[in-house]
């Protein structure tokens, strides 16, 4: 059983012993804590939930503890996470809590917490609602000064509409296209939102897994070794793209028309492309990430940074160098037009705009890309496992080697002219991720190897 509290949010499995876990007693210290930590000034915070089997429980404490802190909730039911993001700004809250483990497997749930301007807390801000939470002195409204909850479902139409708004969408030309799709959202809140979305656009479509039942027909990251279903049913020739999206629907996957993988770390790559031939600009995404999308930013004359993992992360450093998109390698497209939040409607409909301009099969549209191959590992942590030094020696491993660049602000991260390897602990989960990206995924996979074997000979 595990409770994770990182720059993600308070994260864990459901059930078992309090201070282990996310159970009744620690979602209330913690949306407690959180209450207490934000500004109040409208009195509201928006709460929304993705479709897990414990997302009603888990609704139903942190609505009950926040009108029990003095705040009103505008409940908006199912939604996705960037809706929620997006309820929050438009309501005018002074916060929101979006409950969701994203991509996480079915037994986990997790609180993820807003600020005024729907964008996650900062790193140091939410180190204070933890520290908060532990010290547990908390001041409780009240019974004349109790909140009140209000139901609102217009949201996911907002969503589609804002995002239809967009300029470079141009929904007329996708309409043209007539495009045919196939859709797995993982038996969560994409299941109600994306067809709407595509609805709106003229796409035809069917759906997988498109019941809001929770119940996760696979595991939910959208990578290709959970997606076989969706692949299949690519190959039947009847559709021009397939789409996948997380639970949370901030992460975005393509399938190509022949049913291969279009390649998640190519969702930000090619959807750049297309706003960055529009609008000049710079790009950001984190150190995870492919290098791709430097080679198409500085192809359209623009300068690529790159920020540590974590949404947050990213937008800060978004709005540092005046980005005109960015995001995250796992299928996360940032676009401030829209908001500063990963977002997959906003991914969906600019990919497609591009595609019907562009007029080429998608599988096409891939081969225009630099073609780099990312092998995605992880070490599973124990409680007597020492990251820090485990860290520590991998630096020390390659600190003589002129051919490396080692930058340490996020783990260990190692760049050589051809090839690179990433380290860290994750934030979403008790593991080290280490990602390695080269010309080929024999490469990329013997590189990271090479640095795992580091680490187990540690342990």
């Amino acid at each position: 059983m595990t409770l994770i509290k990182s720059i993600s949010g308070i994260r864990g499995t459901i059930g078992g012993r309090t201070g282990d876990t996310l159970n009744p007693l620690d979602i209330v210290k913690f949306t407690t804590a959180y209450a207490t930590f934000i500004p109040r000034k409208s009195g509201k915070i928006v709460v929304g939930r993705d479709g897990r089997l414990s997302g009603h429980m888990v609704r139903d404490v942190v609505c009950g503890t926040l009108v029990g802190m003095g705040f009103d909730v505008l409940d908006i039911g199912y939604a996705s996470t960037p809706t929620t993001e997006l309820a929050v700004r438009w309501s005018g809250a002074d916060g929101g809590i979006i409950i969701t483990a994203s991509h996480n497997p079915r037994q986990w749930n997790a609180l993820k917490l807003l600020n005024s301007e729907g964008e996650f807390l900062t790193a140091a801000d939410g180190a204070e609602v933890l520290a908060i939470a532990e010290k547990e002195d908390f001041m409780y409204a009240e019974v004349d000064q109790l909140g009140h909850v209000t139901v609102d479902n217009t949201m996911d139409d907002r969503h589609v509409q804002s995002v239809l708004d967009l300029k470079l969408v141009d929904a007329e030309a996708i309409r043209k296209a007539g495009f045919k799709v196939c859709v797995d959202s993982i038996n969560s809140v994409g299941g109600l939102v994306l067809p709407k979305l595509l609805d709106k656009l003229g796409v035809s479509y069917k759906f997988l897994n498109g019941e809001v039942t929770g119940d996760f027909a696979h595991n939910p990251e959208p990578l290709e070794k959970n997606l076989q279903g969706i692949m299949d049913e690519m190959k039947s020739g009847q559709y021009d793209l397939g789409i996948v999206v997380d639970p949370d629907v901030d992460r975005l996957a393509f399938i190509c028309e022949d049913g291969t993988m279009f390649g998640e770390e190519y969702t930000l790559v090619s959807v750049a492309d297309y706003v960055l031939s529009e609008t000049k600009g710079n790009t950001v995404s984190n150190l995870s990430s492919t290098r791709a999308l430097r080679d198409v930013t500085e192809k359209h004359g623009g300068q690529y940074a790159a920020a540590a993992v974590g949404e947050v992360n990213v937008t800060t450093k978004m709005k540092e160098v005046g980005a005109v998109i960015g995001g995250e390698g796992n299928g996360g497209v940032i676009y401030p037009e829209s908001h500063y939040g990963r977002d997959a409607l906003v991914g969906i409909a600019l990919f497609l705009t591009s595609l019907a301009k562009k007029g080429c099969k998608v599988s096409e549209l891939r081969k225009q890309f630099p073609d780099y191959q990312i092998a995605k590992n992880r070490i599973d942590l124990t409680p007597e496992t020492d990251v820090d030094a485990i860290l520590v020696k991998v630096k020390e491993m390659f600190a003589q080697d002129a051919s490396a660049q080692v930058n340490d602000i996020d783990g260990v991260k190692i760049d050589f002219p051809d090839r690179w390897v990433h380290l860290r602990k994750s934030n979403t989960e008790p593991i080290i991720r280490v990602y390695s990206e080269a010309a080929t995924m024999e490469q990329a996979d013997e590189l990271g190897k090479k640095l795992m074997k580091v680490v187990y000979d540690m342990q």
